[in-house]
């Protein structure tokens, strides 16, 4: 299949594609990536020397599940639940190797992957599908979450042709995965479309534990949705407004607005309406009046991060941190067992500098 063929562009937008994307280097490695959406081609498409991995789509959102569901599905989808880490592809070429979403190779994750994954024995199998897979835990140097993990573990959610992009059937998916005992994310079952009360009952549970929501997708692979659960739009704002300055108007809107179509989707009362909005008032206010403390007396700001691994694998990932224009600050870093166990501070300097502005007397224009 000739380059044009594969993105899917005519031959005489080649030229425009190709200047798309940004040139890098992993280990001496030299390839590129797509840093945003280019003509219809996917944010972290990668190209190496004549190898390409496809980004992964970006899914829409449904506010209403009914009459969402119905109206975006027609027939069954199967439910997985939506985990709250981050997500990489891991393709083999000439080695296996995890892409973040935007496309840049992470040395960090790429070996947790090598050693919690069976990849030689898959892509022995498979050598023209790239693992999509969520990263969990409290050791995530990218979206901290608590899970009921140790360090940093793999959630296998999807199974895709590497160039190509095109998904494996659900079912065939689950039992690959469980057949090479990868992790996955935990299953719901399949459902028809009509049925959103299953759904609802899903998005309950999954809130009363606090997660994040859930995935529903054709049984083929092809069409995906989601839906998020209040708890995570709370802890969403808890983190934005612990650093209010650095997160825009946009993200506190539209977790709003999906708080604001839950309410009505699940009928809600004035009591448990007056309950969400104390929980959305609490998520907004407490971490930002704790921020604004700590910049007044003198304390560092950022999001904190714990990772662990050997010398050379997280001497690399603070390097590739500090590549992508991040200000680290090493808070501990001691070696245990063998390895290197360090706590980290990405810096929020516009936040930092925007409440010492105002603290100081400073006016704001509005």
């Amino acid at each position: 299949m000739d380059e044009a063929t594969l993105f899917g562009v005519d031959p005489e937008e080649l030229s425009a594609v190709r200047s798309a994307f940004t040139e890098a280097t992993y280990r001496g490695l030299e390839y590129a990536y797509l840093s945003s959406p280019t003509r219809g081609i996917e944010r972290g498409t990668v190209r190496i020397a004549d190898t390409l991995v496809r980004g992964y789509p970006s899914t829409p959102r449904v506010l209403m599940l009914d009459p969402g569901v119905p109206t975006f599905f027609d027939g069954p989808l199967a439910i997985e639940e939506k985990l709250n880490g981050y997500n990489v592809r891991i393709a083999h070429v000439g080695e296996p190797l995890a892409f973040t979403r935007s496309g840049r190779i992470c040395p960090y994750t790429t070996r947790i992957a090598r050693e919690q994954l069976a990849l030689q024995a898959f892509f022995a199998a498979h050598p023209e599908r790239m693992l999509c897979a969520e990263f969990v835990g409290p050791e995530n140097p990218y979206t901290p979450h608590e899970y009921d993990v140790d360090s940093l573990e793999p959630r296998v959610f999807d199974v895709r042709h590497r160039e190509t992009g095109r998904p494996m059937p659900v079912e065939q998916r689950r039992a690959i995965a469980e057949r090479f005992g990868f992790p996955q994310p935990e299953w719901f079952g399949v459902v028809d479309p009509e049925d959103t009360d299953s759904i609802r009952d899903v998005i309950t549970a999954l809130d009363a534990r606090g997660r994040e929501g859930i995935v529903m997708q054709s049984t083929d692979g092809r069409d995906l949705l989601k839906y998020t659960t209040a708890a995570t739009h709370r802890q969403d704002l808890e983190s934005a407004f612990a650093l209010p300055f650095d997160y825009g108007q946009q993200f506190l809107f539209s977790r709003l607005i999906r708080e604001g179509f839950q309410a009505v989707e699940f009928d809600e009362d004035e009591t448990a309406i007056r309950e969400r909005a104390h929980g959305l008032g609490e998520a907004i206010l407490e971490p930002m009046v704790e921020t604004i403390r700590a910049v007044e007396a003198g304390e560092t700001v950022g999001e904190r991060h714990t990772v662990r691994g050997s010398e050379s694998a997280v001497g690399e990932l603070l390097i590739h941190l500090e590549e992508q224009g991040l200000s680290i600050e090493i808070e501990a870093d001691r070696r245990q067992g063998g390895e290197r166990n360090v706590e980290f501070v990405k810096l929020s300097n516009t936040t930092r500098d925007k409440i010492e502005h105002f603290l100081a007397g400073g006016t704001i224009d509005q």
